[in-house]
């Protein structure tokens, strides 16, 4: 398979419990590469904001921003044509969860720091985005029982997911492919994961849909 892939840099993209870190980790031992995770569990706000999100909204998005900028420096600075990187966060996405998390005060605040440290990020290759509705991200939260997920209110995930549609629609910045991953386990299911890979792979410039026929209705990770 790694012969067959164009893409230096794939970044996998969706709202909580859709499964982008799971593809991103089968996807980057498929094609040998470098994994970049956003590592949510190292952010030490993130529990608090899922019990109260307005008590700690604007720590935790300044968390994330400093946190993924840094990593994808570090990945600027590296070889681009060097080894395939895989990530399971698209850094625009940051604006995404400020948007919805913040109010005007703090989003406005948010920004200037936002200008100020996000320069010359690298863009990705490809950037696929798996979408599912709210009662599947649900299922799949509970089902794959990471503690501070629990809290997740359903009215926040339906913001989220609408948040990632209307960002999605508009998104030109690199070639897209737009995944209907409701019915499908990419992860777990060879033959799903294998009609996945052919898609990400002939991708190579624009916008795309792939609405698969799923041979399952597993839990993603």
């Amino acid at each position: 398979m790694p012969s067959t892939n164009p893409h230096r840099f794939i970044v996998v993209e969706g709202p909580i419990g859709v499964g982008k870190t799971s593809l991103a980790r089968r996807l980057s031992q498929s094609l040998g590469g470098q994994l970049i995770l956003e590592q949510a569990d190292q952010n030490p706000f993130l529990e608090r904001f899922y019990k109260n999100p307005r008590a700690a909204a604007f720590q935790t998005q300044l968390f994330f921003l400093f946190q993924r900028f840094r990593q994808l420096e570090d990945v600027r600075q590296e070889d681009l044509f060097g080894a395939v990187r895989v990530a399971d966060y698209l850094l625009e996405k940051d604006r995404l969860f400020a948007r919805v998390t913040l109010d005007d005060a703090e989003y406005a605040l948010y920004e200037r720091v936002y200008e100020r440290v996000v320069v010359d990020a690298p863009k990705p290759d490809l950037v696929v985005y798996l979408q599912a509705p709210v009662d599947v991200l649900m299922d799949r939260i509970a089902k794959r029982g990471i503690r501070y997920e629990q809290h997740i209110e359903r009215g926040y995930l339906d913001k989220l997911t609408q948040a990632y549609a209307r960002f999605f629609h508009s998104y030109d910045a690199s070639p897209l492919l737009i995944v209907n991953s409701a019915a499908i386990d990419p992860v777990n299911n060879d033959s799903d994961y294998q009609q996945l890979f052919a898609e990400i792979s002939k991708t190579r410039r624009g916008r795309h849909f792939f609405n698969p026929v799923g041979s399952s209705l597993l839990p993603a990770g």
